[in-house]
């Protein structure tokens, strides 16, 4: 059992180079082990290339090892043709013997259906090895293909005396600097991470943000807001064209490249109808960025997963009040003195 883990742990660090670039597909790693030792490995790089299974297979040196070999991978070889075939036909007639897997795929096209290929071609399967790790890696795909949803993380900078800016009237004041060049980049960071970034219209008017990947390497997110009235001016960087976008407003929806407008009833469908929007179109995450009201209507429906909190050694003594958390924090991590603020939904009921 300890190699299975040893090789799972491989293959869940493979899987993790892939991050900000794969969705909405999940994270895999895949290594391919002949006499206790890895001959060939491989990881999903992009969105619509080659799974992480082709990659390891074909990494290897001397495919006559293959008949005599374990492939270990952090989530169930696919069964279906999508854009590329089915990763489980692909081990059968290379002829392994051996699988480990660490997790069934919950999306109902494989789920089940990839193990059972390889069963029925009298291939020794193994499923379960360092499950958790395996479901937490890709927290975002299972909520989706499980709970019908987006996985949803909050996330929001403020002075230690409880405020996110100054109040401000319009774009030509600028915000208050919050974040140092550390927390800047984990902010990036999580942009890079999450499928989509949300944020409401009073952000946009104030900030005029672009809401790109800068400070990290990884996809720029699907961009979202909430213009109910359609208040935002077609020159901002929001509607630019540059990054794919979707605006939810109750107006008739303008037409610009690249930007999708959504008609809505606000009062009527809320933000669960504007999450199942979102899942509709197969977005799987949503990074929530502001403002305070956006952010407090999150937490007082409970439609969160996951939230971080900078907190910097500032004072402002009058401001942008911050959201409230009513749970205490999962972890705290210290950036030059800004703390860095993890919190995990304790009762998570959304369907």
């Amino acid at each position: 059992m300890d190699i299975e883990i040893k090789y799972m742990q491989r293959c869940l660090q493979l899987a993790s180079l892939g991050d900000g670039y794969t969705a909405p597909n999940p994270l895999v790693g895949a290594v391919v082990v002949y006499n206790d030792t890895i001959i060939g490995e491989g990881f999903h790089q992009h969105f619509g290339q080659a799974h992480a299974e082709r990659n390891a297979i074909f990494s290897v040196k001397q495919p006559e090892l293959l008949k005599d070999a374990t492939l270990y991978v952090n989530l169930e070889p696919c069964s279906h043709y999508g854009n590329t075939p089915p990763c489980a036909s692909l081990i059968v007639e290379k002829g392994i013997p051996r699988v480990v897997i660490g997790t069934i795929d919950p999306n109902p096209k494989v789920s089940g259906k990839g193990i059972q290929i390889l069963k029925d071609a009298g291939i020794e399967t193994y499923v379960g090895v360092l499950e958790e790790k395996c479901r937490e890696l890709n927290k975002r795909f299972f909520t989706f293909q499980e709970q019908k949803r987006p996985f949803i993380v909050l996330k929001w900078a403020q002075t230690i005396d409880g405020f996110i800016d100054r109040i401000r009237n319009d774009v030509s004041e600028p915000p208050l600097i919050i974040s140092n060049e550390i927390t800047k980049q984990l902010t990036h960071k999580m942009r890079s991470e999450n499928q989509s970034i949300m944020v409401s219209t009073n952000t946009v008017l104030l900030d005029n943000p672009s809401l790109t990947v800068r400070n990290w390497t990884g996809k720029t997110p699907i961009r979202i807001t909430l213009d109910r009235q359609g208040r935002i001016p077609e020159n901002y960087h929001l509607l630019d064209g540059l990054v794919p976008t979707l605006v939810f407003t109750e107006r008739q929806p303008a037409k610009l490249n690249n930007v999708e407008y959504i008609q809505i009833d606000f009062k009527k469908e809320g933000l669960r109808g504007i999450l199942k929007e979102i899942f509709d179109r197969n977005i799987h995450s949503v990074l929530v960025e502001g403002g305070a009201q956006l952010l407090n209507s999150f937490i007082a429906e409970n439609l969160w997963d996951e939230a971080n909190v900078e907190v910097a050694p500032i004072e402002i003594g009058n401001g942008i009040a911050a959201p409230v958390m009513t749970c205490q924090p999962a972890s705290r991590k210290n950036f030059d003195g800004h703390e860095w603020l993890h919190f995990y939904n304790p009762k998570k009921t959304i369907k």
